[in-house]
């Protein structure tokens, strides 16, 4: 499914991934995120950069470039938290760079792709959850600058970040009301309410933020006013295929896990594999890590190609998702009361996969637009 040089680029990620983050990914899972020198020595790998214009400081190449790379990190063991945090800039630019001034190129997106700075995206809200058509956090306009207050929730990066990339309400109810404001961290009236623990993804900051008369320069808008949510929706096809690439990772290598330990493992005599279900179970596994990882590429080039695919983008997150949730479930049975002690690879994995059907849009929610969009609904 990839070119020479993406198979290239994805053993380039591997070797990365072996040298530079798998030494002390236990540790920065215990610290609870990720240190900043992380980013910048991504970046002088041409880590970070892949899939983004080289006009705007990144390495060029296209969202199956970005596939590659990411199969690269997952393939020997990256966990969630890291690539969601490492990786935060797949959501926090591509507004920038589809539709901002060149003043917000310089000053954010190159940083950022050279691993200078950090940056996050702001959307959903206490309450909010997925709608993001009905966010409170109001920007009024005062000169020239915007006046912002509310509050956004479960925003990743956000204790590390420089800037966040946030969802504002600029106009009246609805999705036409919103608009894109890039907050610099240090903006007097912006806060870091808390950090928020979770079940996974520990290598991960996660925030919530507190937006109290903060005033953002107006030209740190981003693109035209009130139309944020058109902008945001541009970029969730991008943002779920990469989530089920992150899902079909986590199944892939719990899978290979899996199988290395039932051959190793002996029990009542003989090896586990040599028991059948345990290796009907395996073949389950490898089936529908194969399912998940054939259908979400072949979406990822259909959208490189210029085909609408956002219903088939939500099918392809269900998919890999879901396989993430069964496949390292059967791993962590697998491996037994072994797979359930904390600092286990297998174990993480089956942590960090619970979170996916639950970001990027929650399955229900994608499974109802999916049928909005395939005619399916009244």
């Amino acid at each position: 499914m990839f070119t020479e040089d993406q198979l290239t680029l994805r053993e380039s990620a591997a070797e990365f991934t072996r040298r530079e983050v798998m030494p002390h990914l236990d540790a920065w899972e215990e610290d609870g995120l990720l240190p900043r020198e992380l980013h910048k020595t991504a970046a002088a790998a041409g880590m970070l950069g892949v899939g983004y214009p080289e006009e705007v400081g990144g390495e060029g190449g296209t969202l199956l470039d970005g596939c590659a790379l990411q199969e690269g990190f997952m393939s020997v063991g990256a966990s969630g938290g890291l690539m969601a945090s490492l990786f935060t800039h797949g959501i926090a630019l591509p507004h920038m760079i589809a539709n901002g001034s060149p003043d917000l190129i310089e000053r954010f997106v190159r940083p950022t792709l050279a691993g200078e700075k950090i940056g996050s995206l702001a959307v959903t809200e206490p309450g909010g959850g997925s709608d993001v058509a009905g966010i409170t956090t109001r920007a009024e306009k005062d000169g020239d600058h915007y006046v912002v207050n509310g509050s956004k929730t479960f925003i990743t990066s956000g204790t590390r970040a420089d800037f966040v990339t946030t969802a504002v309400r600029t106009g009246g109810p609805g999705h036409g009301g919103v608009s894109l404001l890039v907050v610099e961290t240090d903006t007097p009236g912006f806060t870091v309410t808390r950090g928020l623990r979770k079940m996974g993804w520990h290598a991960s900051d996660t925030a919530e933020l507190s937006y109290v008369d903060a005033r953002v320069p107006a030209a740190n808008l981003v693109g035209e006013e009130n139309h944020g949510f058109y902008y945001i929706a541009e970029q969730f096809v991008v943002e779920r295929i990469f989530l089920a690439l992150m899902g079909y990772g986590h199944a892939s290598r719990s899978l290979e896990l899996a199988a290395a330990y039932c051959k190793e493992r002996e029990t009542f005599g003989k090896p586990l594999v040599a028991n059948q279900v345990v290796r009907a179970k395996l073949v389950e596994m490898r089936r529908q890590v194969d399912v998940a990882r054939t259908y979400t590429l072949e979406v990822a080039r259909r959208h490189v190609a210029g085909e609408s695919v956002i219903a088939e983008a939500c099918l392809a997150k269900q998919t890999a998702v879901d396989t993430a949730v069964a496949v390292t479930d059967m791993a962590v049975q697998l491996f037994g009361g072994t797979g359930y002690m904390h600092g286990t690879e297998v174990e993480r994995h089956y942590r960090d996969a619970r979170l996916l059907p639950i970001g990027g849009g929650a399955t229900e929610v994608l499974t109802d637009l999916a049928a909005r969009l395939l005619g399916y609904s009244s």
